[in-house]
């Protein structure tokens, strides 16, 4: 299937009179990715290339209509239904228990993550998955990018996967969300108790049509839920969890202290507290604060 996507992609992009640089820029990839394309060898295509591919060559959706083909063997059927839909939405929020979400890991995280699935059968299906994931980040730096709010459970920022090293490289892009004002990132600490979504991941997707849709997930299962009364239920208790969880500013302070290997140390206020401070923090001249929607707004003095 990835040599008949590659085919196709050859046909329209001649037809059209381009050539493999000119088709590269139109779709902001470089022309090597063009040529791994249509030759079916490196990584995969992306949803968001395919759409962009479409676009420029007039495919009529024939290339998005093919991609989750290319991908058939490389996920489960429920995964592949949520990664069409996360590639399309307008803004999506996330509640994780375990892991880093796949939006923000980093390629070593992601491998070691992936490694352990039952549903992976070979090496080669497993670097696979890896690359997929990382085309999928893509997005995030378009300017269609959806708004990316995560909640992280404190769990997943103590279990060192991949190793010490591994780790934390990945706490270390956690803190770089702080640059990006599209991403939000939040941590639900351990002394906040039991909630509603226990047991397992969340993530509540807004469509461009304005309908939402929720996907759960364990370790090895998932399930995409489509009912408006079921996703309303679902999408109330992630802003349940995220009216619980550390506000931006002092998750990112936790997640510092977990990577300077500090945690034991760390002294995680009460609730109470948390709310003092997180007001004194959003008084504070100068200091980033949340806006309407949740979204940061960045300190408008130039820095120095």
């Amino acid at each position: 299937m990835a040599a008949l996507f590659g085919a196709r992609v050859r046909r329209l992009r001649t037809a059209a009179g381009l050539t493999q640089a000119e088709l590269g820029s139109r779709t902001h990839v470089v022309s090597t990715r063009i040529t791994q394309i249509e030759r079916a060898s490196g990584a995969k295509p992306t949803l968001e290339l395919a759409r962009a591919l479409d676009a420029v060559l007039g495919g009529d959706d024939l290339l998005v209509e093919l991609w989750p083909y290319v991908y058939r063997e490389a996920f489960p059927d429920w995964s592949r239904k949520f990664m069409e839909y996360s590639g399309r939405a307008m803004a999506i929020r996330q509640y994780a228990a375990h892991v880093v979400p796949g939006l923000l890991q980093t390629e070593d995280y992601a491998r070691a993550v992936l490694r352990v699935g039952l549903t992976l059968g070979s090496k080669d299906q497993l670097e696979e998955r890896v690359a997929l994931r990382m085309g999928r980040q893509e997005r995030l730096g378009t300017p269609s990018r959806p708004d990316l709010w995560v909640v992280l459970d404190e769990a997943v920022l103590r279990r060192p996967i991949g190793g010490r090293a591994v780790m934390r490289e990945q706490l270390v892009r956690l803190l770089g969300t702080s640059e990006e004002p599209h991403i939000t990132v939040q941590v639900l600490p351990f002394d906040q108790g039991e909630h509603d979504v226990m047991g397992g991941s969340l993530t509540v997707l807004s469509m461009p049509d304005g309908s939402e849709s929720a996907y759960t997930e364990g370790a090895h299962y998932g399930q995409l839920v489509e009912n408006p009364d079921d996703v309303r239920n679902l999408a109330l208790a992630y802003d349940r969890l995220r009216a619980a969880a550390l506000p931006p500013l002092m998750s990112l302070d936790m997640i510092r202290s977990v990577m300077e290997d500090n945690h034991r140390g760390a002294n995680v206020p009460s609730r109470s507290d948390r709310r003092r401070l997180a007001q004194e923090q959003l008084q504070q001249p100068g200091g980033r604060r949340l806006r309407g929607g949740g979204r940061r707004v960045p300190d408008p003095r130039p820095r120095p």
